[in-house]
């Protein structure tokens, strides 16, 4: 992993005045724009192949300019091209599995966030220690697959979008379902409703939810559309279906804005902040955006079966705010929240305490 101290310096001779957002043309990338540009930054879109079109249909979210590369392992030699334009890059669950975790880890760019949490998020085995040490409630694992007598879920390591996780209730499903040359792992499927709960962090702010180590905010919620396992009830029982080589996916299509009963909030905020403090016991702490992925079941308990640390594709449908971020301030997105946290970062001369 590229060096803290090395990164520390390079943001110690970048023009102040001069700052530009960057990330990859993808995913999240038109909000991180937007609010890159509602706070006053310039902003640099990255993109493989070809430049995108579409961002011309939408000129607030157009990025200042793009940097087009072959492949994505291609941005190290960009590096000074970046550095040049005083770059903060901005990862997202595209950026991150495109590139390969260990490969964003070694970018010599600072990056909005901690880079050391990759190395937690990306394995479900450290992710499951990181979560149950913070004394979050998880599904069940099972270890063999042939213990298989109940409904479970199979899913794969790394950020997918629900790529390839299926569902199991025997060892037979999961034989039919399972790729075993990608590292997996098998939990109890739980039934209730699941929620997608976005938190922002922040070690350098001083008003709001505190924290021991600083203040915790939670800036909207979502539950997604998924590519077909929610409409296939209605064609009849999963083994009718395997007959038909029709199977259940999981694949993320869109994005549904979500607000919970009231008095479900003060478990939210206990939650997101036993995860923070954790993080700075394990790894030197978790900032900025992250998301608790989540089922509460009919009992009104959370169980957390997935946690993303950076900004999620389920913060989209809240580009003029949400409920939440409303409450704090009018018009406020993730992505603004993450330009307004390098802003004020920059003013207090703090870069290095949210880059890594």
């Amino acid at each position: 992993m590229v060096d803290k101290e090395d990164i520390d310096g390079i943001l110690e001779d970048y023009d102040k005045e001069e700052i530009t957002i960057a990330t990859a043309c993808s995913h999240s990338s038109m909000q991180i724009f937007d609010g890159a540009r509602k706070e006053g930054f310039n902003t640099l879109g990255i993109a493989v192949g070809k430049r995108p079109r579409f961002y011309d249909a939408f000129p607030k979210a157009k990025p200042d300019e793009f940097l087009v590369i072959d492949k994505y392992s291609d941005i190290f030699k960009e590096t000074d091209k970046l550095l040049e334009k005083n770059s903060i890059v901005i990862p997202h669950g595209s950026f991150v599995e495109y590139l390969g975790a260990d490969l964003f880890r070694e970018l010599e760019v600072p990056t909005f966030g901690n880079r050391d949490v990759l190395n937690w998020e990306s394995d479900r085995n450290k992710e499951r220690e990181w979560l149950t040490s913070a004394g979050l409630d998880m599904p069940r694992i099972i270890e063999d697959p042939k213990d298989i007598d109940e409904p479970v879920l199979v899913k794969y390591h790394g950020a997918k979008g629900g790529r390839g996780f299926f569902i199991a209730k025997n060892y037979t499903d999961f034989k039919l379902g399972i790729d075993y040359d990608l590292d997996y792992h098998i939990q109890e499927y739980i039934m209730g409703t699941r929620y997608y709960l976005h938190y922002f962090f922040s070690p350098i702010k001083k008003e709001g939810y505190k924290t021991k180590r600083g203040v915790l905010e939670m800036l909207s919620i979502d539950r997604r559309d998924e590519a077909n396992i929610d409409e296939m009830y209605k064609l009849g029982s999963q083994e009718e279906l395997r007959k038909m080589m029709i199977f259940p996916s999981f694949v993320v299509t869109g994005n549904i804005p979500v607000v919970l009963r009231e008095s479900l909030l003060p478990k939210v905020f206990d939650m997101g902040e036993k995860v923070v403090d954790r993080s700075y016991e394990l790894f030197g702490g978790l900032y900025g955006s992250f998301c608790l992925e989540t089922i509460v079941t009919e009992q009104l308990d959370f169980k957390v079966f997935e946690i993303s640390s950076r900004i999620v594709a389920g913060t989209n449908p809240f580009i003029s705010g949400s409920p939440y971020s409303d409450l704090i301030e009018p018009n406020l997105s993730t992505g603004r929240r993450i330009a307004k946290e390098i802003k004020y970062a920059v003013e207090e001369d703090e870069m290095n305490k949210v880059m890594s």
